[in-house]
């Protein structure tokens, strides 16, 4: 199990929450209103922090040093970005995502290697698809015999940089196609992922278990040593 911070308890914050809450995680949830709190249930384990979500003492009550994940899901662009900002270089948390409502912005963001999701499409499933360990990869489409799909992928950071043949080689998947910069590209040979882009490959349905478990490491190393002297 792990810990989630949340800042914003509207409606996508509480959804957020729920979810997090019944999967077994531990959830702290930001609102500088404490009548936010409010549209959480009775039965919700978490915790609720007062304050302003990108203020350093408040993310230190949420326990933020110790966090998996943190979605910044308020109704300001600014404040969910800043927050964003001060948890993944701060506080090192691995995996953030912050709601945007200008689209133009979301872009810019993305250009930062900061995730984004445009309020134009969203839904909180797409949030907990950056977030939960157990989301790492989401399908979009299946073919007829149920066999393969085509998913988005989740990668440890360390892949940033490495080609797409190396992702392919290691995993089994075949890449179909990139979002970069909110764009979707058909990538060229030799291509690099870049800190940022959304992966999507076609992959068997019986194997993603172990290609969630390879992409969500770091790459192995190869150690020259290693090799069979000829």
């Amino acid at each position: 199990m792990a810990h989630f911070v949340i800042m914003g308890c509207g409606r996508v914050g509480v959804t957020l929450a729920h979810t997090l809450d019944d999967a077994g995680h531990t959830v702290a949830i930001i609102d500088q209103d404490d009548r936010a709190f409010r549209r959480l249930r009775r039965g919700f384990s978490g915790q609720k922090v007062s304050g302003v979500g990108f203020d350093r003492d408040t993310l230190e009550r949420a326990d933020i040093a110790n966090a998996y994940a943190f979605a910044a899901v308020s109704s300001g662009d600014n404040s969910n970005i800043l927050a964003t900002r001060v948890a993944r270089e701060n506080y090192h948390v691995p995996h953030v995502v912050a709601r945007i409502y200008d689209p133009g912005r979301a872009e810019i963001y993305q250009r930062l290697g900061i995730p984004t999701v445009a309020a134009v499409r969203w839904s909180a499933d797409q949030v907990l698809r950056r977030i939960l360990p157990e989301q790492g990869i989401n399908g979009d489409f299946r073919e007829a015999s149920g066999r393969l799909i085509l998913g988005e992928v989740s990668v440890h950071d360390q892949w940033y940089g490495h080609t797409l043949a190396d992702l392919e080689e290691a995993s089994g998947i075949r890449v179909a196609y990139v979002t970069r910069f909110g764009e979707g590209m058909i990538p060229a040979p030799g291509a690099r992922l870049q800190q940022g882009d959304v992966l999507h490959a076609m992959m068997a349905v019986a194997a993603t278990g172990e290609i969630d478990r390879i992409l969500s490491k770091a790459p192995a190393t190869h150690d020259p040593d290693d090799e069979e002297i000829q």
